[in-house]
């Protein structure tokens, strides 16, 4: 996995996995519910699962214990099994960001390398538009960021321990 700055306001991430391509958009779109961690949660109580709505124009929300719900993105791209673009509608303070203006852009593409092998890079770009504290988002690019997201997804894709072990 390598993480590279892009310029001063994105940030790229990306990992190859030995799977083909439509495997890889697959198992990211279907079974984000199992890559997202639970402990990233702005509810007031525990998640129970996250969805992501295949289709532009849907959301990615994750719904609570309780039934509550906390919509955190929107899709604003959906091409399978090549692209997938969404937003980050959570602020620097943590919080939902009820303006469009004020949210990132998160880009996930997968390029085939191989017929059993493709690279999925993720750019998380236009964090400025966030405004003060904006700065803050560029740690993404490591620790608990979008590295934590990949290797949970590619532990999925790949049938590693702890998955379904299903291609």
């Amino acid at each position: 996995m390598s993480a590279t700055p892009v310029d001063r306001t994105a940030i790229r991430v990306d990992i190859v996995v030995d799977v083909p391509v439509e495997h890889a958009f697959r198992v990211f779109t279907e079974r984000f519910d199992e890559i997202k961690p639970r402990e990233h949660n702005l509810l007031q109580v525990p998640i129970e699962r996250t969805v992501l709505e295949p289709r532009a124009g849907g959301t990615i929300h994750d719904v609570g214990t309780d039934g509550s719900v906390c919509t955190w993105a929107r899709v604003l791209a959906y091409q399978p099994p090549h692209r997938l673009v969404i937003s980050w509608d959570i602020s620097p303070r943590w919080q939902l960001e009820p303006d469009p203006e004020r949210t990132s852009e998160v880009e996930i593409r997968f390029v085939a390398e191989a017929p059993e092998r493709t690279r999925v890079v993720v750019e998380h770009r236009h964090l400025d538009r966030h405004g003060d504290g904006w700065e803050a988002f560029t740690g993404l690019d490591s620790g608990d960021g979008w590295p934590l997201y990949l290797d949970r997804f590619r532990r999925l894709a790949e049938g590693d321990p702890g998955s379904d072990g299903h291609r």
